[in-house]
């Protein structure tokens, strides 16, 4: 009986096989692997805005505190973003004609707020409260990465449930001193108190950390 296929094309089917094959093990990969990439989470993507400010120039070179800006953080469960005004307090001094800062003066001018792009951000199922954070002695590098060091800024952590959990479950390594919490710089030293002191310090309690009410209400 004469061979129905020829060697060329019992070739083709053979590579056609294992390609089918290797596509769909891509596919698998990337839906394992695929949301825990630093594309997927964003993790050190800097996000475009309508002003390239700089942290590293304005926290670490003129020594601003976080607070200057973020006027809400230590009262309310949102940081909060700094009205025009905050911005003209030195721009309507300083670098008065700085092309870059075009959009913050017209914005003064027009009483428009800039609309600035959230670097980090959570599902809307997920409740985060700043306040409670800053009154437990987590500083805000430890979420937010070393701020003070970022000409522009960038998500430093994926933020995801397991990436909050493994803090929750043991606060302790995370815990400062609350006079440190703004500290962009700050390291424990030998006279730092322990985390265990400053759990009981600050009556935190691991084990509730974990109840799901806690960030899902």
């Amino acid at each position: 009986m004469a061979q129905a296929l020829g060697p060329a094309a019992d070739l083709a089917v053979k590579a056609t096989i294992a390609a089918s094959v290797g596509v769909v093990l891509c596919l698998g990969l990337w839906a394992w692997a695929g949301p825990w990439s630093d594309y997927s989470t964003q993790v050190d993507m800097v996000q475009l805005q309508p002003v390239p400010f700089s942290h590293q120039h304005h926290v670490s070179g003129l020594g601003l505190d976080c607070r200057y800006c973020h006027t809400a953080v230590e009262v309310s469960s949102n940081a909060g973003l700094p009205p025009i005004e905050t911005c003209m307090t030195c721009h309507s001094q300083i670098w008065t004609n700085a092309a870059m800062l075009e959009p913050v003066r017209q914005a003064f001018a027009t009483r428009t707020p800039i609309r600035w792009r959230a670097v980090n951000y959570l599902p809307d199922y997920v409740y985060f409260d700043h306040s409670i954070h800053v009154a437990k002695g987590v500083g805000c590098t430890t979420c937010h990465g070393p701020v003070g060091d970022m000409p522009l800024m960038r998500k430093a952590h994926t933020l995801t449930m397991s990436w909050c959990l493994d803090c929750h479950r043991d606060p302790a390594p995370h815990l400062r001193p609350l006079d440190a919490v703004f500290d962009p710089h700050w390291t424990r030293t030998p006279g730092t108190p322990s985390g265990e002191a400053l759990l009981e310090a600050y009556h935190i309690h691991p084990a509730t950390l974990t109840d799901c009410s806690v960030c899902h209400r």
